[in-house]
């Protein structure tokens, strides 16, 4: 075997064909040599268990880039991916051998071993490495980088580029008359690794020796069968160990006693974007969508890519003309003559978009290289394909709600009332619930009802392995996110996560699921005394109900808890907010932001009847929460964020007085109340809604302004901290908004605005007529009432006096 691998003829021994993975130059003069050779046989750099799949190359559904994945059968995490593009060596030569009806079949250490390996801790050692090499190092070596630096470039991909993409680019591949042609290529580079290994040895990749030892035995099996008429496509790494002579038994001595898995193989689909990450082959490029380019076109391959680029542009709204194409074509060729470079690459073309193209900015330029240098292709898979149960009724479910997975990230919105967007969105939160993340719940830009969901949608290849791990839960996707939810209810440890399950089991629609959930539900908060952790707990719970509503599902027993929870709270709360210090004191005022509003939606859902639930008071549960927030806002033990919170949602809800509100104020902000304390009591006073709040609600900037202007001279430079540090923290159009509404004073709006009804600030005595007038059109229309009767001129309702009813409300 001592010629075999120098692109001679098969007559004189095997045809090795040194590659790079995902190389277009590489593909092509792969497939210019196997048209000079016409092999009886391909063997081809890959897992052996996916022989019977080659043949689904054939089929026009199958499209690149894919992937053959192996995963563990008892263990579907434990996988490992092998991708193929368009632009691959391995994919031109299974596509070859099947068109010519040439058999083709995988000769790399099988997957079972592969995957049983683990981690690197269980790589084989480096026997066998020749004297004075770098066998027992365990630096890594790239033989890219290193025939780069050889050659003079600090640049490995520009050097590949310069001796293999660019050879020949756009020019008619040889015919069979150019056989010496067709395996030039392939002569110079097995000599260039063969230099590498003998220098480097293994180079860091210690089971190479093992996947060096299986591909030989299978080589020397083909050719007891084909004789030298074998073609073998691998990397260019491995074409010496191919070529050098060894025994038979030595390589089976290094097989000897490697660990099995079972395993299962398949073809899923693979994108662009993940060809550009270092996994599968290890063979990461940063450039798919340019090295599809240029494996795919014709001929011209800068004029075709910077008119590519130019089109992207445009739909983009940027100017670009056929004048800028030709420009960037010329500057992109005049800087790859300058470097002495035989066609323009990457880099020439890129510095020709970035100047001619986008004027120098790197806004639209990172859109190019997002958009086409890497690129957003997704591959396709036939039905036909092996796959797990799961993962077919996933297939079908998506055809049946024309939800087709995409690479490019795209946003969906989902109106419940219709039963397409109902089942999407069902789809969506069950395999969420079994950690196949292929959407992400977003903030509607529209409506913020519960009849409106908003998703971020994109498909990563590895969903396809999170899919294949859900498998053991069942073989659909309802059976097996029911029995994921039952088993994670069983299994949480917190109160919240129970919460939280029942409402995402809502949300998925998982009626088998739902009783096991709550049992576990009910069992919990009997059993959990910490208040924080049913506080924690309550707002999810609260959102299920009117999910219930929505979807049609009864909720009875979430009503039932829900108000179990909220009236152990009301006991809890104020002895838990004794004594804390500042860290858990402001995670308490959260709790009471969430309990404060869950109360109000929980009230709601009982007055409304629309919770399936037992006969309840709404009125009473406000009540009682309300009495809770007096008795919060009135005990010095409480800390000051928790106090002023209590009082700034008593005045939102109109129980507490101004007056009242002005009083506990003076109090804590008092000289003999120690600054941290106030600071924190006015945080929580004028918190969560921050500086807007005060900007549109006058009492509160009211109740500030004349608590500062009382302070006294030789007590307002110990107070200025406390200001700084609760203002400093608003936005500056906004603390600008403040002193321009502090220093026209009350009621400075207007000329004629003063002391309003009740003598709140800002507020007008009577309302603007003006003003409510431009709204009675809208409020008519909203209200279904008829408007076309209604003169152009000033409404009805306009020309009542300032004393009527309507115009009064919609005044005030």
């Amino acid at each position: 075997m001592n010629d075999t691998g120098r692109g001679r003829a098969p007559g004189s021994g095997p045809l090795l064909l040194g590659v790079r993975h995902h190389g277009p130059g590489s593909a092509r003069a792969v497939r210019a040599a196997l048209d000079a050779a016409r092999p009886s046989t391909v063997l081809i750099e890959g897992p052996p268990e996916a022989d019977t799949l080659i043949p689904l190359a054939a089929d026009e559904d199958l499209r690149p880039p894919v992937a053959l994945l192996a995963h563990a059968v008892d263990e579907p995490g434990r996988s490992a991916f092998w991708p193929l593009a368009s632009f691959s060596p391995e994919w031109v030569a299974i596509r070859w051998a099947l068109e010519h009806g040439v058999p083709a079949r995988f000769i790399d250490l099988p997957a079972t071993h592969t995957l049983a390996w683990g981690s690197e801790e269980g790589e084989p050692p480096e026997a066998g490495a020749p004297d004075g090499a770098a066998a027992g190092s365990d630096v890594r070596i790239d033989p890219i980088a290193v025939l780069a630096e050889a050659g003079g470039y600090d640049d490995p991909e520009r050097w590949w580029e310069d001796v293999v993409e660019h050879r020949g680019a756009g020019a008619a591949e040889p015919g069979a008359g150019a056989a010496g042609a067709a395996f030039a290529p392939f002569v110079a580079l097995g000599e260039a690794m063969e230099a590498l290994r003998e220098t480097y040895g293994v180079g860091g990749h210690a089971r190479d020796l093992v996947r060096e030892a299986y591909m030989r035995l299978q080589l020397r099996s083909a050719r007891r069968e084909y004789g030298d008429a074998v073609a073998v496509v691998c990397g260019a790494w491995h074409v010496p160990a191919l070529r050098g002579r060894t025994a038979v038994s030595a390589d089976r001595a290094l097989l000897k006693g490697l660990p099995k898995a079972k395993v299962d193989m398949t073809w899923v689909p693979w994108t662009h974007r993940r060809l550009s990450r270092f996994s599968g082959y290890g063979a990461g490029i940063e450039s798919p969508g340019w090295y599809g380019h240029l494996f795919g076109v014709p001929d011209r391959p800068v004029e075709r890519w910077l008119t590519k680029v130019a089109g992207l542009l445009r739909e983009e709204d940027r100017i670009v003309s056929s004048a800028h194409v030709i420009e960037a074509v010329r500057l992109a060729e005049t800087l790859a003559a300058m470097r002495g470079r035989p066609l323009a690459g990457l880099s020439e073309t890129t510095e020709a978009v970035r100047a001619v193209m986008c004027d120098g900015s790197e806004v639209p330029l990172a859109l190019v290289h997002d958009r086409l240098v890497v690129g957003d292709v997704l591959g396709e898979v036939p039905e036909t394909a092996p796959a797990v149960p799961l993962q077919r009724d996933l297939a079908r479910l998506q055809r049946g709600l024309r939800l087709k997975p995409d690479a490019l990230e795209r946003e969906l919105e989902l109106d419940l009332r219709k039963e397409t967007d109902a089942g999407r969105s069902r789809l969506l939160h069950r395999l969420r619930l079994l950690g196949v993340g292929w959407g992400e719940r977003t903030q509607s830009r529209g409506s913020t009802g519960t009849f409106r969901e908003t998703w971020r949608l994109r498909w990563e290849p590895e969903l396809s392995v999170r899919v294949a791990e859900a498998g053991v839960w069942g073989t659909t996707v309802l059976g097996a996110a029911t029995a994921r939810a039952e088993a994670d209810a069983v299994a949480a440890r917190a109160l919240a996560e129970v919460t939280e399950l029942a409402e995402r089991c809502l949300l998925a629609e998982l009626p088998d699921a739902l009783p096991v959930v709550m049992r576990v539900l009910a069992d919990r908060a009997a059993l959990d005394t910490d208040v924080g952790h049913l506080a924690q707990a309550l707002p999810a719970l609260v959102r299920s109900l009117r999910y219930g509503d929505v979807r049609g599902t009864g909720t009875r027993a979430l009503t039932e808890v829900a108000v179990g929870l909220a009236e152990r709270i009301f006991v809890g709360l104020p002895p838990a907010c004794a004594a804390l210090d500042p860290d858990a004191a402001e995670e308490m005022r959260r709790h009471v932001d969430e309990v404060h509003g869950a109360v109000a939606l929980l009230a709601e859902a009982l007055s409304a009847g629309g919770t399936d639930g037992p006969a309840a008071a709404p009125g009473d549960l406000r009540d009682r929460w309300r009495s809770v927030l007096r008795t919060l806002s009135g005990r010095d033990t409480v800390p000051g964020v928790v106090r002023g919170r209590a009082v700034r949602l008593l005045l939102d809800e109109g129980e507490l007085g101004q007056d009242e509100a002005a009083r506990l104020m003076g109090l804590v902000l008092s000289p003999g109340t120690p600054p941290p304390d106030a600071a924190a009591w006015i945080e929580g006073f004028v918190g969560g809604g921050g500086g807007m709040l005060l900007v549109h609600d006058e009492r509160l900037l009211g109740l500030v302004d004349s608590w500062l202007t009382g302070v006294p001279a030789e007590a307002f430079t110990d107070v200025l901290p406390l200001l700084r540090r609760t203002f400093s923290a608003y936005e500056a159009g906004v603390r600008r908004t403040l002193g321009e509404l502090v220093r026209r004073g009350p009621g400075g709006r207007g000329s004629a605005m003063g002391a309003g009804p009740a003598g709140i600030p800002g507020f007008h005595p009577e309302p603007d007529i003006e003003r409510a007038e431009a709204v009675v059109p809208l409020v008519r229309l909203l209200l279904g009432l008829d408007t076309e009767a209604e003169p152009a001129g000033r409404s009805e309702a306009a020309e009542r006096k300032p004393g009527g009813n309507d115009l009064v409300e919609v005044g005030t």
